[in-house]
C-alpha cells in the first residue's frame, strides 16, 4: 500500500467541504458514497490547465501534487484533468485507510496509441473497483468484465477486449461511445507525473475549455465551446457559450471561483496532434 502524501488538517478539510463529519470506515458502503460524493462535487476540468499552458508557464502542471489540487479545489472550486484529478483521489483514499493504486489506462480515440489516461483501482475484501475523477460514473465499477453501472446519465460498461479490461463511457465531447482501455497497474506517482508532463506540448485539454460534473439526476459540463447537460435518461442537449453565459455557467453553475474565471482564456481551434497525418499535411 502506498504512504500518504496528505496531512490530516488538509483531509478533514477536504472531507467536511465534501459533507462529511468524520471520515469513513474502509469498506464498499463507505467508499461508494465517498466516490459519490467526490463526483457530484469536485469536476473533471482543464481550466488551471487552459491558464497554465497559454501563459507557457514553466512550472510543474497545475493539480500535479495532491495537497496543491485540494487546496486549489478548496479555495477556487476547481478539479484538474486526468492525471492531476486522478492522483489527489489516490492519494485522498489512502489517506483514509484505502489500498488505493494508480492505474493508466488508453482513451482509444484512435488505435494503436500509447496510455493517455489516469485512473485509480481500489483493492477492497478481495476484489478490484475502479473510482474515476474523470468519467465520474458515481458508483466504483468492479473491475472484471460484465460489470456495470446502469444510469442513463453516467451509466458506463465494462469488456474485455483484447485481454484488456475496458469500460465503455458517454463522454461529452462526442456523440458516440468512447472506449476507456486499462494497460498499466500500481504506475507510481513519479510515473503518473511524467504522464501529465508529457501534455504540456499537446492535449485535446490544451486548447479549449472541458469540463464534466454529476449535477441531480444528470450531468453538467462544457465541450467544443458548448454548455452540455445530460439528463437521466441519457439525452444530450448543447447550447453554445458566449462569454457571458460560460463565466456565469462556471461560477453560478459549477462554483468556480470570479478571480479564476476572469484569467480563463477564450478557447482556440485544436491543431493536430504532433505527428499525425494531418499535422504532417499541415506542414507541407
Amino acid at each position: 500500500m502506498a504512504t500518504a502524501t496528505l496531512d490530516n488538517e488538509l483531509v478533514e478539510r477536504v472531507l467536511q467541504r465534501l459533507g462529511l463529519r468524520r471520515r469513513p470506515d474502509v469498506s464498499l458502503p463507505a467508499l461508494a458514497d465517498l466516490y459519490a460524493r467526490w463526483s457530484r462535487n469536485v469536476p473533471f476540468d482543464n481550466i488551471r490547465k487552459l491558464i497554465h499552458v497559454r501563459a507557457e508557464d514553466p512550472r510543474r502542471l497545475p493539480g500535479d501534487a495532491p495537497n496543491e489540487f485540494f487546496e486549489a479545489w478548496l479555495r477556487h472550486g476547481t478539479g484538474a484533468t486526468c492525471w492531476a484529478g486522478n492522483g489527489a483521489l489516490c492519494e485522498l483514499l489512502t489517506a483514509l485507510g484505502y489500498d488505493a493504486r494508480r492505474a493508466a489506462a488508453t482513451m482509444m480515440v484512435a488505435p494503436d496509441i500509447p496510455p493517455n489516461h489516469g485512473s485509480v483501482v481500489v483493492h477492497l475484501d478481495g476484489a478490484r473497483y475502479v473510482v474515476d475523477a474523470s468519467m465520474l460514473f458515481v458508483e466504483p465499477l468492479p473491475l472484471r468484465a460484465g460489470a456495470r453501472v446502469a444510469h442513463g446519465a453516467w451509466g458506463v460498461e465494462a469488456f474485455d477486449v483484447d485481454g484488456h479490461f475496458t469500460i465503455r463511457w458517454k463522454v461529452l465531447l462526442r456523440p458516440d461511445l468512447l472506449d476507456c482501455r486499462y494497460n498499466l497497474y500500481d504506475v507510481t506517482p513519479a510515473q503518473f507525473g511524467a504522464f501529465h508532463e508529457a501534455t504540456r506540448a499537446w492535449s485535446p485539454f490544451n486548447f479549449g475549455l472541458s469540463l464534466n460534473l454529476v449535477r441531480g439526476d444528470g450531468r453538467i459540463g462544457a465541450a467544443l465551446d458548448h454548455r452540455v447537460t445530460v439528463d437521466a435518461s441519457g439525452a444530450v442537449s448543447r447550447t453554445p457559450f458566449t462569454a457571458d453565459t460560460r463565466r456565469r455557467f462556471l461560477i453560478d453553475e459549477v462554483g468556480i471561483s470570479e478571480e479564476t474565471v476572469a484569467q480563463l482564456p477564450a478557447d482556440v481551434p485544436m491543431p493536430p496532434p504532433p505527428g499525425s497525418r494531418s499535422a504532417s499535411a499541415a506542414r507541407a
